[in-house]
């Protein structure tokens, strides 16, 4: 098969589109054939060496969506089922993919393999984070930084669904529009100086009880400062040191609370993205996917998904 691999930490040309062997099942386990792979910021964290040491050569990926390929022993799926990957010992930015079965899940007829690869790692840190983490309570209003983007979207979505206020930040009338087609009642442009003053307006100087924050370097001094009473800050990105006044969180007895996905449970994991399953299905959540990218052109993609004006998805093509 074909596949991305990287033999050494560097920049986005360290990825390698190279021949690898065909991944074999064993007991547990599910080969899929990869028909689109999604693409995170994570990936190019650990690819440049930020997360620390790494076994090479590796194949980067955890999301994907595909058909059956193969199965090892106790595994009840059929060959040729449509299905969407969640993570993958072997890496998904290949034509083929290693999976464990808790890591696998049935995809919506009603879902592009496209779509499918844009479920993985955006909908499960939106739902973690804002139910698991932040305690998100229908009715309450919710403030989503980065909303255009992979997890800004399933944040705004998934809020939709569970009754909250959505109030939700872009950088382009693209982004913008998206996110207002995606159920905020309202899109604040992050680039203005005074959107901080705006959202005050919009909650009649009330605050937000909950922020999904993408970029902590840059908004958490300044989330602090709109939140209301008991609210809650969920730090879902960061880049960088981040200065503070902890005295705006003692005036609104507020929390600032780290989320990482990696922390799910298994049964964390298969229960959230089952009961997203069934949303799927009926229609009330739906991916959605900026920009295709042949795999061969992994670097490409690499460096579209660290750009500022993110428009949903970035997917490999196989």
């Amino acid at each position: 098969m074909k596949a991305i691999r990287v033999h050494a930490f560097g920049g986005p040309e360290n990825l390698k589109y190279e021949d690898a062997s065909d991944p074999k099942p064993g007991p547990g386990q599910i080969v899929v054939r990869i028909r689109a792979a999604g693409v995170n910021p994570v990936e190019t964290y650990i690819r440049s060496g930020i997360y620390g040491p790494k076994e090479f050569p590796y194949t980067p990926g955890t999301d994907a969506a595909g058909t059956i390929e193969a199965v090892g022993a106790n595994v009840s799926v059929k060959l040729g089922d449509r299905v969407f990957v969640t993570g993958s010992p072997s890496g998904t930015y290949a034509q083929l993919a290693l999976c464990n079965a808790s890591q696998v899940f049935p995809l919506p007829e009603r879902l592009t393999f496209q779509q499918g690869a844009a479920i993985g790692v955006p909908y499960g840190t939106a739902y973690r984070a804002m139910f698991t983490r932040g305690g998100a309570k229908s009715g309450e209003t919710v403030l989503v930084h980065g909303a255009s983007g992979g997890v800004g979207v399933a944040s705004v979505q998934l809020a939709r669904e569970a009754g909250l206020r959505v109030i939700g930040t872009a950088s382009t009338e693209r982004g913008k529009k998206l996110v207002k087609e995606q159920g905020a009642v309202e899109v604040l442009d992050h680039s203005d100086p005074n959107y901080l003053k705006q959202l005050m307006e919009l909650t009649g100087g009330k605050g937000v009880e909950l922020i999904m924050e993408m970029a902590a370097h840059i908004n958490l001094g300044k989330d602090l400062t709109v939140l209301a009473k008991r609210g809650r800050v969920i730090v879902i990105g960061n880049r960088g040191p981040v200065e503070i006044n902890a005295r705006d969180t003692m005036a609104r007895d507020a929390d600032i609370r780290g989320m990482s996905l990696a922390h799910a449970t298994d049964d964390e994991r298969v229960r959230m993205y089952s009961e997203m399953g069934k949303q799927f299905a009926a229609g009330k959540l739906t991916p959605i996917v900026g920009e295709e990218i042949p795999l061969a052109e992994a670097p490409r993609a690499h460096e579209a998904v660290m750009k500022s004006g993110a428009y949903g998805k970035i997917v490999l093509i196989p």
